[in-house]
């Protein structure tokens, strides 16, 4: 893949990390994840990165997922993959499978505050959000500009707490996300912007 200005001056596509600090973001997440009182949203955002680390999914592809894609038994995920959705199975490593388990839990309990009929979806928001002055509850399906939000949080929060000891976190999680997927099976090409990263809403 070529690397061109992207008429800011910034070259584009951005740096990813290095598969050394991909690893470390991923061991500091599942390692959060499991401990006594975790938040939800750290919970959520370990398997965002587990299954982006075993998949080499997009946030859109994720966004497709729901609890009936995954096989805990088994150990594997089905994900439809890019805008053809093209559909494959997935080994899940150990970690991520511990997560997962860890999410469900969470996720029970976020829908169980909820009327009606209970989402499928397997990423829900964690935080009652508002939206022109109405309040949205939490345990709703979330959307790609809530993952946007989620992870920019988490940037910003490991980046002042290491800040002179590693290298900054990019806030674009594409920039992760390629750390793991450039040395592996190529997935389908998407042409319509899906790996940048919308603006930022509501639902987190």
């Amino acid at each position: 893949m070529s690397v061109t200005d992207d008429g800011t001056g910034s070259r584009y596509p951005r740096p990813t990390v290095s598969p050394e600090e991909a690893e470390w973001v991923w061991r500091l997440l599942a390692d959060e994840a499991m401990r006594d009182g975790a938040k939800p949203e750290t919970v959520r955002l370990a398997v965002v990165v587990g299954l982006v680390r075993d998949t080499g999914a997009r946030y859109s592809d994720l966004l497709r997922c729901t609890v009936d894609d995954l096989d805990l038994r088994t150990g594997r995920v089905e994900v439809a993959h890019g805008k053809h959705r093209t559909l494959r199975r997935h080994d899940l490593r150990d970690g991520t499978a511990v997560v997962l388990r860890r999410w469900l839990r969470v996720r029970e309990q976020l829908c169980a505050e909820l009327e009606g009929t209970t989402p499928r979806a397997l990423l829900l928001t964690v935080h009652h959000t508002h939206d022109n002055g109405v309040t949205v509850v939490a345990g709703l399906p979330i959307t790609a500009q809530g993952l946007v939000l989620s992870w920019r949080r988490f940037v910003h929060r490991t980046n002042a707490a290491h800040a002179g000891r590693r290298p900054p976190l990019p806030t674009r999680f594409e920039q992760l996300r390629r750390a793991w997927t450039t040395a592996q099976r190529p997935l389908p090409a998407e042409r319509d912007g899906d790996a940048a990263e919308p603006g930022i809403s509501r639902g987190a």
